[in-house]
């Protein structure tokens, strides 16, 4: 069955919304931007929930809710927003619709404020589940055959991301990863847990290797730690919290 919220469908896996929701529930005091915002499940789960300073942003209005502060605006270009005018801003299950990651993280980055957060919710093609997927196909979950090339739509995942380039994406971009979850681990996921004594001498003899000779020690260590957390080897959805550390400047 589809999830939803108050009988508004949400576009995501089940439980996604509940999850970014709980990873900003205490910070009700804050301005919060959802991007894309769709029927507006989310906003009106932050308004249920005592928030009142929220920005839907989206390419279209299809909103199913009354709710004033909406914008038009496209992921792929500059934000309908003031520079360093928000404390939040949430993707779910948008980032991968869209070629320009680069640009959007950049133009979240202009819109928050020093020591604002973003949360990026897509679909997790680093699970060993999804990986095992594309060895056989050569496609990943939520992604597992051609997409229709005749008819081209933003709601073809044109850019499935990985957590290492996310992770890439955010932290040369002014971000730092506060924080890895994800909204359900399936029972089935934890099959390939055989798997993960592998994965790991795998990946532990390349970073080794690589990082001495490349300077990449500390940012190896790092990623270590992160690739091998739970909800990035099991969760069907991929939700990273990242906050801003500094400004691009320009």
């Amino acid at each position: 069955m589809p999830d939803s919220y108050k009988g508004i469908f949400i576009n995501t896996t089940k439980g996604t919304h509940k999850e970014v929701y709980n990873l900003i529930k205490h910070d009700t005091e804050k301005s919060v931007v959802d991007i894309p915002s769709g029927r507006g499940a989310f906003i009106l789960r932050l308004k249920d929930n005592g928030f009142s300073n929220v920005t839907g942003v989206d390419i279209e209005d299809i909103s199913q809710i009354e709710h004033d502060d909406f914008v038009l605006g496209d992921m792929t270009k500059r934000l309908p927003l003031e520079s360093a005018s928000k404390d939040i801003v949430v993707c779910i299950d948008g980032i991968e619709h869209i070629y320009g990651q680069a640009s959007f993280v950049e133009e979240v980055n202009r819109s928050l404020k020093v020591g604002g957060s973003v949360i990026i919710s897509t679909p997790n093609i680093s699970s060993i589940r999804s990986r095992w997927r594309w060895f056989w196909t050569g496609h990943h979950y939520k992604c597992s055959s051609p997409l229709d090339e005749r008819n081209p739509t933003p709601l073809h995942h044109v850019g499935m991301i990985s957590f290492h380039e996310l992770r890439y994406l955010l932290h040369t971009r002014g971000f730092e990863i506060e924080q890895i979850s994800t909204n359900r681990i399936k029972l089935i996921s934890w099959l390939y847990m055989v798997f993960v004594p592998w994965v790991y001498l795998s990946t532990i003899w390349i970073y080794k290797k690589t990082g001495p000779r490349e300077g990449t020690v500390e940012v190896n260590r790092s990623m270590l730690s992160q690739v091998f957390n739970k909800n990035v080897l099991f969760g069907e959805t991929l939700i990273v919290k990242a906050v801003k550390r500094r400004d691009l400047g320009g």
